[in-house]
């Protein structure tokens, strides 16, 4: 027997018009007994971040979602297939490994994602409205997540991760003049992994004279208060293209870009780019991504955040967070997108299935149990990652044979997820949670 809908809607406000937000709200427009605000202070999205990529698990979800047809609106790209080098040492050249087309992730321009997800969605402005329970989809640095940990609980603030990136958008020709047209035969992704640095490179809107996506990591090792750190600069180019620079900490201790979360960017020029590389004499790769990156008018370097310690929960009474206030990472499994779409896949299952108001904190605690240790897991999966995609694995190097060992089944936990199984495992959570509470009355 069906359960009827309430007679009265259920009144969400999600806090954030990012990816997160954007994905949740989509996914409920159509749900009758819920009524849903969002809440975004930007008046436009900016370029950085400008390349989203959209693994497998991602795609499945927003499957999931019906929202499959979204990213193809957006312009998303999919990878023929991905080739991973090593880029400077004694292995130069050596190809780590190839995937294979059917693993391959899309690749979408951010913006026009976003424009996608929210044009249903009716635009006012100025508006205060009451809600029964709020989301906080309002980013790494968010309030939302004070308020459900508390101020100064050790999990509360993101922490500065060792990377730092430089985004810079040039057109496809210009990508093909500077780096080869060997690169942009077919809509493969190159990955390079050097010592400390890590760049790569892929289509962003289909080629033409359209976008390249290109990741550019970067060894850069600055003297800070008598400790060495190792950053890595993250770049963009091509018109449409970007380039993502990533870099790893090679010490536990602290930087001067954690001492105000507001210290998130510095400027960033020819030299300190062509120091950060000198250690990759062997490789021709930093000298073009060099020219790439400075096509930029106003080069910056901005740093990488993420928890590096665990929420206890992601949820207080009738209110959660999801996304990057949940779970900010590094991108070295480019699995932040997709974690912010397995959220709202469950958030949207669960409150789908509510009949009453006083279920949504139920709801929330559900969605927690389901979501949370395996995002966290992502977190901590993805630093390692980059340590070793960056040739700083412990007995790893840049050896092709040891990376390639190392390497090969971090991305199986998050990729292999089934997602209709996901989907039932978060609704068998909330039942039981529903029993148990009729139980204790």
């Amino acid at each position: 027997m069906t359960t009827p809908p309430p007679t009265k809607k259920i009144r969400i406000a999600i806090i954030g018009g990012g990816l997160a937000g954007a994905t949740l709200i989509h996914s409920l427009l159509k749900q009758p007994h819920l009524s849903i605000h969002i809440y975004e202070s930007a008046s436009v999205f900016s370029e950085r971040g400008a390349a989203v990529g959209l693994a497998i698990n991602a795609q499945n979800a927003l499957s999931k979602m019906g929202m499959a047809e979204v990213v193809s609106k957006a312009g998303g790209v999919r990878m023929n297939s991905s080739r991973t080098i090593v880029a400077s040492g004694p292995h130069a050249d050596d190809i780590i490994f190839d995937l294979a087309s059917e693993l391959q992730g899309l690749v979408v321009h951010r913006a026009e994602l976003l424009k996608e997800l929210l044009a249903p969605v009716p635009k006012e402005y100025g508006t205060n409205v009451e809600a029964d329970a709020v989301i906080g989809a309002d980013g790494i640095h968010g309030f939302v997540r004070s308020y459900i940990l508390g101020k100064d609980h050790p999990a509360t603030k993101a922490r500065f991760a060792g990377f730092w990136d430089c985004r810079s958008l040039v057109s496809m020709q210009k990508a093909k003049e500077v780096l080869g047209e060997k690169y942009f035969e077919e809509q493969r992704q190159y990955a390079w992994c050097g010592d400390g640095g890590f760049f790569l490179h892929d289509v962003l809107d289909g080629g033409g004279d359209g976008a390249v996506s290109l990741f550019c990591l970067v060894p850069c090792v600055e003297v800070q208060d008598g400790l060495d750190v190792v950053f890595a600069l993250l770049a963009n180019t091509n018109g449409m293209a970007l380039c993502r620079c990533v870099g790893s900490v090679m010490t536990s201790s602290s930087t001067s870009w954690e001492s105000d979360e507001k210290n998130w960017k510095k400027d960033l020029d020819r030299s300190t780019l062509e120091a950060a590389f000198e250690s990759w004499t062997n490789s021709p790769i930093p000298k073009p991504m060099i020219e790439l990156l400075l096509e930029n008018p106003n080069p910056q370097a901005f740093a990488q955040w993420h928890h590096s310690e665990n929420a206890p929960t992601y949820t207080k009474g009738a209110i959660c967070m999801m996304g990057d206030a949940a779970h900010a990472m590094t991108p070295w499994q480019g699995s932040g997108a997709g974690q912010a779409i397995e959220d709202s896949l469950i958030l949207s299952t669960l409150l789908s299935a509510l009949t009453h108001v006083s279920q949504l904190r139920t709801a929330f605690t559900a969605s927690d149990t389901t979501c949370r240790v395996r995002s966290q897991l992502v977190v901590h999966s993805s630093l390692g990652t980059g340590n070793l995609m960056c040739g700083a694995g412990e007995d790893v190097g840049l050896d092709p044979q040891k990376m390639r060992e190392a390497l090969g089944k971090r991305w199986d936990f998050i990729y292999g997820v089934d997602m209709k199984v996901f989907k039932g495992g978060a609704l068998r959570v909330f039942k039981e949670l529903e029993r148990e509470e009729g139980r204790g009355k």
